[in-house]
């Protein structure tokens, strides 16, 4: 229920969390699970399964999350519940760091792109997820993402998003600067074509002493900056979290709930 108005509507958003992630952000708020300290294995058919009980229990779509590095598998999977009757939409909720050949593997397979859009700063990227090519590598992404989309945003007749790109950009404590030019080259480069998720949430969950600059929760006045920056320059088409969000809890239990048959839980 926790993603963007347009993603959950009422009745919620089929989220699948994938172990591992191809990035080492130290601030991850979902590090039990991207660090692969959770999770079971299981088998394309109940992968499958799984996107369609997803469906039965009323989701508005499939939503795959950190799934980069199990792609072949993914569309697989996808193949054989399209071949079972799923019709629903597909949503790739991602770090934003991507390969084009990744991507082009999907194409006719995501309906929707969630991507992050983390850095332009070359310096954090490295220093905060390891990957000081990031921007170079988001930046291509979200251009092949633009494209496999025709450049538009489209909706159903209960405002869900059945196609188009949601950039997410979380604002770091301290980085406002940062977050400013990531703004300032989404709307640039995109216009109206996609939405930006401007995220206020950021909240220290791992041991973050060697990384004091960020060791704190995002200030209010620090997020109305950035937020007040994308009005400025025009951007009209975005999401933006109200109050103090960062007290809520948007991290699921990773208990594997609905990961294996019914039959096989006890």
């Amino acid at each position: 229920m926790w993603e963007e108005p347009c993603i959950s509507g009422k009745e919620g958003s089929g989220t699948v969390f994938f172990a591992g992630c191809n990035l080492r952000c130290v601030y991850c708020q979902n590090h039990e699970i991207s660090r692969a300290s959770a999770g079971v294995k299981i088998s394309v058919g109940r992968l499958a399964d799984i996107f369609l009980e997803l469906r039965d229990k009323g989701a508005n779509n499939i939503n795959l999350v950190t799934p980069t590095h199990y792609v072949p598998n993914i569309v697989d999977a996808l193949e054989l519940a399209r071949s079972k009757g799923l019709r629903l939409p597909v949503v790739y909720n991602s770090g934003g760091y991507e390969s084009i050949d990744t991507l082009r593997m999907l194409e006719g397979y995501v309906d929707v792109w969630l991507p992050d859009f983390k850095y332009k700063s070359d310096t954090a990227a490295l220093r905060y997820s390891g990957a000081r090519d990031y921007f170079e590598r988001a930046s291509a992404a979200i251009a092949e993402m633009v494209r496999q989309t025709g450049g538009e945003c489209v909706f159903d007749r209960n405002g869900i998003m059945t196609r188009g790109v949601i950039v997410r950009h979380l604002v770091l404590p301290g980085q406002t600067a940062d977050s400013k030019r990531i703004l300032r080259y989404l709307h640039d480069t995109y216009g109206d074509s996609i939405y930006i998720s401007i995220m206020n949430q950021f909240t220290p969950v791992t041991d973050l002493s060697d990384y004091p600059e960020i060791n704190r929760k995002l200030t209010r006045e620090e997020y109305e900056r950035v937020i007040g920056f994308a009005e400025r320059i025009g951007i009209t088409r975005a999401y933006v979290q109200t109050g103090d969000t960062a007290e809520e809890s948007f991290i699921p239990a990773f208990d594997c709930e609905g990961v294996l048959p019914a039959s096989t839980t006890e």
